[in-house]
C-alpha cells in the first residue's frame, strides 16, 4: 500500500484550496506519510467547451493513477445549495471503473468544505460527499469532540463530519486558528489510520 494520502478538491475563490493545503500539513505530521494534492477542472454548461489539460496555477488535475496509488482519499468542495459543486461531482461520477475494481475499498476517506456563511449548508455538503465514499467501500473518518476543539464556542467552521471554513459573503474572511487546526487534525487522523492499516494494527477508536 502507498504511503500517500490523496487530497482532491475543487476551489473557486481559494478557500477550499487553503483547507486542502492545511489538511496536507496534517498528513505530513504522521511519520512515513505524505500528501498528494490534486484538483479537478471546472465544468461548463456548454458541452463543447474544453479546459486546458494543465491548470495555470495550483495543484495538478487528478488522474486515475492517483486513486490507484493512494492509501487514503480526502475530498473537498465549496458548498452549492447544501451540496458539493458540480466539478467535484462530475469527477466522482466518472469513477465507475474504480468502483467495480474496488480501488478505494478499505481505505480511509474524509471530506471538507467552505461556505460563505455559517449556516450555508456545511454539514449537508459534508454528508453528501461521504455517500459516494461509502459506496466505494471506504472507511469514513471525521473529527472527534474529545480532542478537536469542537466543543469550544465558535462562529467559524468545524464539524464532526469534516473540516470546514466560513469564508464570508465576499470570500475574504480570514481563516481562524481553530479552522486551520481542525483541517490539520483531519489530515493527521486519515494518515494515522492509513499507517495503522498498513502495519496491520487497529485504527484508533
Amino acid at each position: 500500500m502507498s504511503d500517500e494520502i490523496l487530497i482532491v478538491y475543487y476551489s473557486r475563490s481559494g478557500s477550499t484550496a487553503t483547507l486542502a493545503n492545511e489538511i496536507a500539513r496534517g498528513v505530513s505530521r504522521i511519520e512515513g506519510m505524505s500528501a498528494r494534492v490534486r484538483t479537478v477542472p471546472p465544468v461548463s454548461s456548454t458541452t463543447e467547451a474544453v479546459d486546458d489539460g494543465v491548470p495555470d496555477t495550483g495543484a495538478p488535475y487528478v488522474e486515475a493513477d492517483d486513486l490507484e496509488d493512494c492509501a487514503g482519499l480526502i475530498i473537498g468542495s465549496p458548498t452549492r445549495f447544501g451540496n458539493m459543486a458540480a466539478p467535484l461531482k462530475h469527477f466522482i461520477d466518472g469513477l465507475s471503473g474504480q468502483w467495480l475494481s474496488g480501488t478505494l475499498t478499505g481505505k480511509p476517506g474524509a471530506v471538507f468544505t467552505s461556505t460563505g456563511s455559517l449556516h450555508g449548508g456545511q454539514e449537508t455538503t459534508l454528508l453528501s460527499m461521504m455517500l459516494p465514499l461509502i459506496h466505494h467501500g471506504m472507511l469514513i473518518t471525521g473529527l472527534t469532540y474529545t480532542a478537536d476543539d469542537l466543543l469550544a464556542e465558535t462562529d467559524s467552521g468545524g464539524t464532526p463530519y469534516g473540516a470546514s471554513h466560513v469564508s464570508g459573503s465576499m470570500g475574504d474572511r480570514v481563516f481562524t486558528d481553530t479552522e486551520k487546526k481542525l483541517a490539520r487534525t483531519l489530515g493527521s487522523r486519515v494518515a494515522d489510520i492509513a499507517a495503522r492499516l498498513k502495519r496491520g494494527t487497529l485504527p484508533p477508536a
